[in-house]
C-alpha cells in the first residue's frame, strides 16, 4: 500500500512538475498577463488587414456590441488600418465575419458571474465563445493582447485558450478623500481594471480630509466637507455605467464610525466630542468618531444609507471601520456611561454593538457589509465581508470561522514595493492551513491606492503596471509565479495601458520636463532612472507635516516604484556573477550603465544651477557617480583577475553604505548591485 502511494505521488507530481514546465514555456512566448488557465499555440497566424470584420451571435447585453466597437478602435490605432465595419449594435449585419463572438446570455455585474470564455484563432478565422458577454469581454482582452507584428504586418498566433478565472473578487480600491481624483482619473483606471480582468472598482469615499459624494439628504456633507472637490450623483451615475459596461462593479466605502472628520464639519452634532470641526489637512489617524450611543446618530445614517442604497446599485456597501483610536470614546462622559448601563466593556465591543446597528441600516436596503478586519469581532454575524489589510493572522480566522475574506494585506500599492513583490503574494496560501470548506472563503483581494502622497498626474504612474502583476495573481492559477518572465510581460502590457488612456509612462516625462526647467531632460531622466520613492510609510515618517495641499511635483513624485533601468542593472550583474565572468556581452552592458551614471552628474549640475527645486537630489547624484566610479573599478578587477587592495574594499563599502541611505524621500536602487561587484572583486 505504502509503494502504491508513492508511485501515485510521483505521478502527481511529475504531472504538476510537467504542467508548470508547459505554463512557464507559454508564458515566454506571449504576452499575456493575466496568463489564461490553458493555452495552445498551434504554429501558424492569422494575418489582420482592413477588411477584418466581427460578428456578434448569442444574447448579450448591449454592452458587448460597445466593448466590440472598441475593440475595433483600439486594433485600428494600433495598426494604422482603416477598417471599414464601424459601430456594432444589436441590428448589425455581417457577412463574412473574420471574428465570431458567441455569448450566449447577459452578464449580471455581480459576484459569482461567469467569467469565463474559449479563444480559438486559426490561420483563417477568430472564434470567441462564453456563457456570458462579461466572459466575452475577458476574451476579448486576450485577443487585443495576442496582437504581434513582423516585417509584413500585423498578426495573431494561432492558438486555442480555455480560461476563467481562480478568484470571484478581483479590484482595485482607490481613494479619492486624501487627494481628490477627477472623474477622468477613475475612467481611465477602469479602462485599465478591464485591460487585466480586474472586476470591483472599491471607491473610497469619505475621510478625514474629505467627503466626495452629493448627498442631497445632507447637502453640508459636500458644502462644508469637500473643498468643493466632489462626485455629482450625475457623475456617480455616468461612471457606475462605464464600469458595467466593461463588466466592473463599483463597491462605494463611507468610512466610519473613526476617519471622519469630514462627516462633522457640516455636522457636529453626531460627532462623540463638541465641535467645531474643520477638514483634516495633515494625514494619520485622529480622533474625531461617531457618537454610537445616540439615536439620533443612526436615524442620520440610515437616511443617508438609504439614499446612497438608491445611487449605487451593487449588493454590497463598504463601512471602513478601521483605526479608530476611540479617544473620543473613551473622554465622554455619557458614552462611558452609555458602557456601563449596557454592559459594553470596552471599545472594541462598542464598534461591535455600533457596527450590528449598522448592519441593520444596511440590511433594510438589501445591502451587504464590508469592512476591513478591525470589524471582525467575537458577535458580529456571518453574514458580512471582511477585508483584512493587517496580515495572514486575521485572513486564517476570519476565514475559520465562516467569514468571506477579501485580501488586501501584500497589495497595498501606496507602499511602493515592487511588483515582484506583491506578485508572490498569494490571496489563499498553503501556509494559512486551513480546511477546504475554510479556504473558500477566500474570495479574493484588491490592490489599494491609499491617496497621501498621489496626485491625478501621478497617480497612474503609482498604480500601474504593478496592479497587473496583482491581477495575474487574483486571475491565473498558483502555479504561474516566473518573477522573470511576469516582468518581461508586465512591460509589453504597461505600452498597452498607456494606448488605453493611462499615463504611467508619459506623464513622468511631463514631471521631468517641469522639474528640468527646459526640454532637455536627458540627466534628470538618466538620474530618475535609477531612483524610488521610499518605501513602506516612511516618507510620513521623514515630512511628518505634509498637509493635503502641498505640491506633488518634487523629483520624488516623478520616480516611479520598481524602476525598469535600476532593476534591469540588478539582474545583469546577479547573471554576470552567477554565470561565466568573462561573459563579454554582460560585461559591455554593465560598463556602459556604469559609465553613463559615472558621467551622468556633471550634467545633472549644470540642471540643477537653473533649477532649485533639484538642490535636494544633488547630493545623491553625487554618490551615484562616485559608486559608478566604484563599480567599474570592480568589475574590471572581477574581469582581469586583479588582486585589489583590502583598504580599497573596506572604503568602498564604505561609500556604497553611505549611498543606501534615502535623500529627498528617493533612494538609488542599484547600491546593492555595485556592492556585489566589490565583494566579489575583494572575494568577501
Amino acid at each position: 500500500m505504502k509503494l502504491l502511494k508513492s508511485f501515485v505521488t510521483i505521478v502527481i507530481a511529475a504531472l504538476l512538475l510537467a504542467e508548470y514546465s508547459y505554463a512557464q514555456g507559454i508564458e515566454n512566448k506571449l504576452n499575456l498577463m493575466p496568463m489564461p488557465v490553458k493555452v495552445e499555440l498551434t504554429g501558424g497566424e492569422f494575418r489582420l488587414n482592413q477588411n477584418f470584420k466581427v460578428e456578434i451571435k448569442g444574447n448579450p447585453a448591449e454592452r458587448l456590441y460597445g466593448a466590440t466597437s472598441r475593440m475595433l478602435r483600439r486594433l485600428s490605432q494600433r495598426t494604422g488600418l482603416f477598417f471599414t465595419q464601424d459601430y456594432l449594435h444589436k441590428d448589425s449585419t455581417c457577412q463574412n465575419p473574420d471574428f465570431i463572438i458567441d455569448a450566449k446570455r447577459p452578464g449580471k455585474v455581480r459576484l459569482y458571474e461567469d467569467e469565463s470564455y474559449e479563444l480559438k484563432v486559426t490561420e483563417s478565422h477568430v472564434l470567441l465563445k462564453a456563457a456570458t458577454d462579461i466572459g466575452a469581454l475577458r476574451g476579448i482582452e486576450t485577443f487585443l493582447q495576442l496582437l504581434e507584428a513582423d516585417s509584413s504586418g500585423y498578426y495573431f498566433p494561432t492558438v486555442n485558450i480555455e480560461d476563467y478565472p481562480r478568484f470571484p473578487w478581483r479590484g482595485l480600491m482607490i481613494d479619492a478623500c486624501r487627494h481628490f481624483m477627477p472623474v477622468d482619473v477613475i475612467k481611465r483606471n477602469i479602462d485599465g481594471m478591464a485591460a487585466v480582468k480586474l472586476n470591483v472598482f472599491h471607491w473610497h469615499l469619505s475621510d478625514d480630509q474629505g467627503f466626495r459624494v452629493e448627498c442631497k439628504s445632507f447637502p453640508n456633507l459636500t458644502k462644508m466637507g469637500s473643498d468643493g472637490l466632489y462626485y455629482t450623483q450625475r457623475q456617480i451615475k455616468e461612471i457606475i455605467k462605464y464600469a458595467n459596461d466593461r463588466g466592473i462593479r463599483v463597491v462605494p466605502e463611507f468610512d466610519l464610525p473613526g476617519h471622519s472628520t469630514s462627516w462633522f464639519v457640516g455636522y457636529p452634532e453626531y460627532a462623540s466630542a463638541p465641535g467645531p470641526y474643520s477638514i483634516e489637512r495633515n494625514f494619520g489617524t485622529f480622533n474625531p468618531t461617531f457618537n454610537p450611543t445616540i439615536e439620533k446618530t443612526y436615524k442620520f445614517l440610515d437616511e443617508f444609507f438609504g439614499e446612497m442604497s438608491k445611487l449605487f446599485p451593487d449588493d454590497y456597501m463598504h463601512i471602513g471601520g478601521d483605526e479608530n483610536n476611540g479617544k473620543q470614546w473613551s473622554a465622554n462622559r455619557e458614552i462611558q456611561s452609555f458602557m456601563k448601563k449596557n454592559n459594553i466593556s470596552d471599545n472594541n465591543s462598542l464598534q461591535s454593538y455600533f457596527n450590528k446597528r449598522l448592519l441593520t441600516i444596511l440590511t433594510k436596503y438589501h445591502k451587504k457589509m464590508i469592512g476591513w478586519d478591525e470589524i471582525l469581532q467575537p458577535d458580529m454575524p456571518k453574514s458580512i465581508v471582511i477585508q483584512s489589510w493587517r496580515g495572514e493572522k486575521s485572513i486564517k480566522e476570519a476565514a475559520s470561522k465562516g467569514y468571506q475574506v477579501i485580501r488586501s494585506n501584500g497589495y497595498y500599492i501606496d507602499l511602493n514595493q515592487p511588483a515582484s513583490y506583491h506578485y508572490l503574494i498569494d490571496p489563499s496560501p498553503d501556509s494559512l492551513k486551513l480546511s477546504n470548506s475554510e479556504r473558500k472563503n477566500i474570495i479574493g483581494g484588491e490592490a489599494t491606492m491609499w491617496s497621501e502622497f498621489v496626485s491625478p498626474e501621478n497617480i497612474d504612474s503609482r498604480i500601474w503596471p504593478r496592479t497587473a502583476a496583482i491581477a495575474e495573481r487574483l486571475w491565473s492559477p498558483k502555479n504561474i509565479v516566473n518573477v522573470r518572465d511576469m516582468y518581461r510581460r508586465l512591460n509589453e502590457i504597461s505600452l498597452e495601458l498607456e494606448d488605453i488612456g493611462l499615463t504611467q509612462i508619459k506623464n513622468q516625462s511631463m514631471m521631468i520636463r517641469r522639474l528640468s526647467n527646459g526640454y532637455d531632460i536627458t540627466a534628470l531622466t538618466n538620474f530618475v532612472n535609477v531612483i524610488e520613492p521610499v518605501q513602506g510609510y516612511r516618507r510620513i515618517v521623514q515630512v511628518p507635516d505634509f498637509k493635503s495641499y502641498y505640491p506633488m511635483t518634487k523629483v520624488v513624485d516623478a520616480a516611479v516604484p520598481d524602476a525598469k533601468t535600476a532593476r534591469n542593472f540588478r539582474y545583469l550583474v546577479d547573471d554576470f556573477l552567477a554565470g561565466n565572468i568573462q561573459d563579454e556581452n554582460r560585461i559591455k552592458k554593465i560598463y556602459n550603465d556604469l559609465e553613463l551614471w559615472k558621467n551622468n552628474d556633471a550634467k545633472l549640475q549644470e540642471v540643477v544651477k537653473k533649477s532649485p527645486v533639484l538642490n535636494e537630489i544633488e547630493p545623491l547624484s553625487i554618490e551615484l557617480a562616485n559608486i559608478s566610479i566604484i563599480g567599474i573599478q570592480a568589475l574590471d578587477a572581477i574581469k582581469n583577475k586583479t588582486k585589489v587592495e583590502t583598504n580599497w574594499v573596506k572604503e568602498s563599502l564604505e561609500k556604497i553604505k553611505e549611498a543606501k541611505q534615502s535623500k529627498a524621500q528617493v533612494e538609488l536602487r542599484v547600491v546593492t548591485p555595485i556592492e556585489k561587484l566589490i565583494r566579489r572583486a575583494g572575494n568577501i
